[in-house]
């Protein structure tokens, strides 16, 4: 993986975690999602639509990745690095706990995602 195409991955990573940070606020400011009419009201909060739109931006990012990347290396590295930084923002924005199984997870999969990095 070149430099340029980590980076996009990176960005296209932070992208994805805020936009799911702030679909998972949107949801909650909404009350959930369990009827038409809940749907109506969640199209309207500001954190689904900007979540919303970080989702399109990111997928965008995404295919411009595909088209100059190996598969094989960015997928791994973006889904691992998604995920680290999910956790990492659900801990801080959401105030969500964080076990140490789960930390210990996050500790492997940054070693993971150096592995793939690299190889």
């Amino acid at each position: 993986m070149t430099l340029a195409g980590f980076l996009l991955l990176l960005l296209t990573a932070v992208c994805m975690a805020l936009a799911n940070i702030l679909l998972k606020a949107g949801v909650a400011q909404s009350g959930g999602l369990g009827t038409a009419s809940d749907l109506v009201r969640l199209l309207t909060r500001p954190a689904f639509i900007a979540g919303f739109l970080l989702t399109a931006a990111g997928a965008v990012m995404w295919l411009r990745i595909l088209s100059t990347q190996k598969l094989s290396t960015c997928y791994p590295v973006f889904v691992s690095l998604t995920y680290f930084l999910i956790t990492l923002g659900a801990l801080y924005f959401l105030h969500e706990k964080v076990s140490l199984q789960k930390l210990l997870g996050l500790v492997i999969i940054v070693v993971g995602i150096t592995t793939v990095a690299r190889g």
